[in-house]
């Protein structure tokens, strides 16, 4: 039987010059924005999951705003003569109406999107803010063609942008991105530990409408304003109406600008003098707002499975 032959001689070591790294995905949301195929997949998976069985699918996205713009328009249009006083009163509500679409359905989807997702959150390792995330692109999804609508009409009726209308745009959708994203992933942890969230999320929300200058104009909160000061800068405070004046200040005064109809920023019809330093303030506190609340999703994620 052969034997085989001895080896002798200095033994070699091997060295691997390549840091090791922890398989564990990377968590917060830049190791979300680090995993853009799997985003792209729970965001299908998420659309049809919603068109499941569904005859219309995603015409329901422009039937419920649609819907909602016709009430609106109707009773405060003409039976609280609303439009009278607010010209383009259409696209002044048309705007509220998208922007505060795409926060309440970013805000509903978000609070159940770890409870919804509960399999997945048990069975794979993932960056876990991945799911509110993804119910905030599928908001965006069903809001895109809404505000290309919006664009449309306003070409139709005569829109005259500028440069500081397209700052206020910038300004409002940033605004409403992370006011809403924060809102969604603190609200998506908190929900795992007190599943009535989700209830009280969704009545809040129904408020949400009358709480932003859509239905009448920011001049009729102005007028309130010098006998209620507090109320007032109580609402100004709202990030979610800081939003809405902004878009308006894109589409809604370009409508008018260019017949003579906008009265200007001081105006009657107009909007507050100091709009654009609130914005500027909001931005930095939703951006805060944002790092803190993924501090605290951090913070809870680790017992999901347990309450899961």
């Amino acid at each position: 039987m052969p034997v085989a032959p001895s080896l002798d001689g200095p033994r070699s070591e091997r060295a691997v010059g390549a840091q090791l790294e922890s398989p564990v995905p990377k968590g917060g949301i830049v190791g979300v924005l680090q995993q853009p195929y799997l985003l792209r997949l729970l965001v299908r998976r998420q659309l049809a999951q919603q068109y499941a069985a569904s005859l219309l699918g995603f015409l329901w996205s422009y039937i419920q705003p649609a819907f909602r713009f016709v009430v609106y328009f109707l009773i405060f249009g003409y039976v609280f003569k609303i439009h009278q006083g607010t010209p383009n009163f259409a696209i002044h509500l048309f705007c509220g109406i998208v922007f505060v679409h795409y926060f309440s359905e970013t805000v509903s989807g978000g609070v159940r999107s770890i409870w919804t997702n509960r399999a997945l959150v048990k069975k794979m390792a993932m960056p876990r803010e991945v799911f509110p995330v993804s119910s905030m692109l599928v908001a965006a999804y069903h809001t895109l063609p809404q505000f290309a609508l919006l664009a449309v009409i306003c070409v139709l009726a005569g829109f005259s942008p500028d440069w500081t209308g397209l700052l206020a745009l910038v300004l409002g959708i940033a605004i409403i991105v992370l006011f809403s994203t924060a809102l969604a992933l603190l609200l998506s942890a908190v929900n795992v530990y007190y599943r009535d969230f989700q209830n009280i999320v969704g009545t809040l929300l129904q408020m949400i409408h009358f709480m932003v200058p859509m239905m009448y104009p920011i001049s009729r909160i102005q007028d309130l304003g010098a006998d209620h000061p507090v109320l007032y800068q109580l609402y100004m405070a709202n990030p979610a109406c800081q939003a809405v004046l902004l878009v308006q200040r894109f589409f809604w005064y370009g409508t008018n600008n260019h017949d003579g109809k906008a009265t200007g920023i001081n105006g009657a019809a107009g909007f507050p003098p100091d709009m654009f330093w609130r914005a500027g303030i909001t931005l930095v506190v939703s951006a805060l707002l944002l790092w803190l609340c993924q501090k605290a999703f951090s913070r809870l994620e680790s017992k999901f499975p347990e309450r899961i």
